[in-house]
């Protein structure tokens, strides 16, 4: 857990220090992530891993809480509203104040974690999920969300390698992202060379000149998060196979959504 948790941490630190002088009105500005603004990010953010300790250390909690989810979001299919909901549950309206309350869950959430067994079962909206994977899919979303807040402050990000856990979680949900779309599975898996943020090689799968997707970690990442659209980035990508899941790859769960347009964010 150490490696993960640790990733975690670095990356709510570079949070921190692109939220410390964004003004009120950069705060509650629309990103070009589904018009979610900042303060909307944050509180997303917070909330859900407010949720992953009560997962563990308040099963009752949770469970209340995952009844007013279903149920607020069973009457809302818009994801903006339905964030809304989350900040309106969450009744912290001062931008210090949700900033603070998301540093603070998210160190807590980290100290509860780091002495998880990597391989117990937590429990979370779908099927339940190891510890380790817990912390996986709490990095990406709060790495793929907070790139939102980038963009609108048209900054470059600073990656490290701590982004090969999206790259992982990238390639896990390969299959995943053509049942979720009840589309039948390819049986050749796509061979990846990417470049890491440190200069190395990441390779996967068996080397197939007909099916390949090479280039920068980054932009492979930027494309299974949703960040942004396959033709946006410099992946060199070759086979219908593999073209066909950077159109729809999805690495976070729930119902299949469609990346941004071409062009739309970059």
């Amino acid at each position: 857990m150490e490696k993960i948790i640790s990733s975690i941490r670095n990356e709510a630190l570079s949070i921190e220090s692109l939220l410390i002088d964004l003004d009120p009105l950069t705060w509650s500005k629309e990103t070009s992530f589904k018009s979610w603004s900042p303060e909307i990010i944050i509180s997303h953010l917070l909330y859900f891993d407010r949720m992953t300790i009560y997962s563990h250390q308040d099963k009752d909690k949770f469970n209340r809480e995952a009844s007013f989810l279903f149920k607020a979001f069973s009457n809302e299919t818009n994801s903006l509203k339905r964030a809304k909901l989350v900040f309106d549950r969450l009744a912290i309206h001062e931008q210090s104040s949700m900033i603070d309350a998301w540093k603070k869950s998210n160190q807590e959430m980290t100290t509860i974690f780091q002495g998880v067994d990597p391989d117990e079962r937590c429990q979370w909206f779908g099927p339940d999920m190891s510890a380790r994977m817990f912390m996986i899919a709490r990095y990406m979303e709060t790495w793929s969300h907070t790139q939102a807040i980038y963009d609108l402050l048209n900054l470059d990000r600073n990656y490290t390698d701590d982004i090969e856990h999206i790259v992982q979680i990238g390639i896990k949900t390969f299959k995943w992202t053509f049942r979720n779309r009840k589309l039948d599975v390819p049986e050749i898996f796509p061979y990846l060379e990417l470049i890491s943020p440190s200069g190395d090689v990441w390779s996967f799968n068996d080397i197939n000149n007909m099916e390949s997707i090479k280039g920068k970690a980054s932009d492979f990442c930027h494309v299974v998060t949703q960040n942004r659209n396959i033709k946006d980035t410099d992946l060199e990508v070759h086979g219908k196979i593999s073209e066909h899941w950077m159109s729809i790859a999805q690495c976070f769960a729930g119902e299949p959504e469609d990346p941004p347009q071409q062009g739309t964010r970059k």
